[in-house]
């Protein structure tokens, strides 16, 4: 039986309920309020998904770090110390350096451990997008496959992750520097919503706008249901930012243009959500190899 534990970090999403069945762990990032820091724990237990996102609407500026040096080293140990490897799948590099992080750490417990293997896999996504990819890896491990052979499969298969998402303001976006976009499409914000992909190295692109905001759903679901390959065998992924009616009617919306099998929707973590704001709703389905890459932020 294949004895390795998979990890990802705070931007994966998924509710405990999730991270316990498919029997997946996380190394916490931290966020900051008023010069406080907090780790960014996924069940929301330190603060609620309304304070954090009321305090946002509230204008309350929210730093995040990365995942710290000792975290990694007492998470991948733990399992090292078990006989356990090591699969971590990151937040996209480009929008986190934690994997670089992650990698340097590895390294250095690897010679400590010369019988275990750690594989650090950048995911080129985050929020359910790395999720997915988390979630495979899981039922791959469950199919006996090994650790290299996972994290082989995980590398081939990233770009397939496509995301669809719409912000309520480029703001929070623009100051973390974690979108890219003509100057043009900052300057005329007003009465539009950006649609914002993942492209090929990983980074938030927006490609186009959307006037008004009564378009909003009707697009993104036109968009998420054209990019489904063989929508009736896979799971839609639906994240918001304390947007769940939102989120509900953009799973209902791409429900009549495709027949997935099913959609888990869940409230963006701290993380992600302290750079894309309240209002935000992701979609991500599996599609094409995304192929497009932005310009600089």
């Amino acid at each position: 039986m294949s004895n390795f534990a998979i990890l990802a970090d705070s931007t994966v999403d998924l509710t405990p309920d999730y991270l316990e069945k498919y029997d997946v762990d996380y190394a916490p990032m931290n966020y900051t309020i008023e010069d406080k820091e907090y780790p960014a724990l996924l069940d929301w237990s330190i603060h609620s998904s309304k304070q954090f996102y009321d305090f946002m609407r509230n204008g309350v500026i929210i730093k995040t770090t990365q995942v710290p040096v000792n975290v990694y080293e007492e998470k991948f140990e733990q399992y090292l110390k078990e006989g356990r490897d090591v699969l971590y799948i990151s937040c996209s590099s480009a929008l986190s350096g934690s994997i670089h992080t992650a990698t340097t750490v590895a390294k250095d417990l690897m010679e400590k451990y010369p019988d275990r293997t750690i594989r650090c896999v950048d995911s080129l996504i985050s929020s359910l997008g790395q999720a997915s990819l988390v979630i495979e890896a899981s039922n791959e491990r469950a199919a006996g496959k090994d650790i290299n052979e996972v994290a082989d499969h995980i590398e081939a298969i990233r770009l397939t992750r496509n995301q669809f998402a719409t912000v309520d303001s480029l703001e929070y976006l623009k100051r973390c520097g974690r979108v890219s976009a003509a100057s043009a499409f900052f300057g005329n914000f007003f009465g539009i919503h950006p649609l914002i992909i993942s492209d090929k190295i990983g980074q938030n692109y927006a490609i186009r706008k959307i006037k008004g905001a009564r378009n909003v759903i009707p697009e993104l679901a036109e968009e998420t249901a054209k990019a489904a390959i063989n929508p009736e065998e896979q799971t839609l992924y639906i994240s918001h930012a304390d947007s769940e009616d939102q989120a509900i009617a953009l799973r209902d919306a791409i429900f009549e243009k495709a027949k997935f099998k099913d959609c888990y929707i869940s409230t963006i973590g701290p993380i992600v959500g302290a750079s894309v704001g309240p209002g935000t709703i992701i979609a991500f389905v599996i599609g094409n190899e995304v192929t497009i890459q932005g310009g600089a932020s």
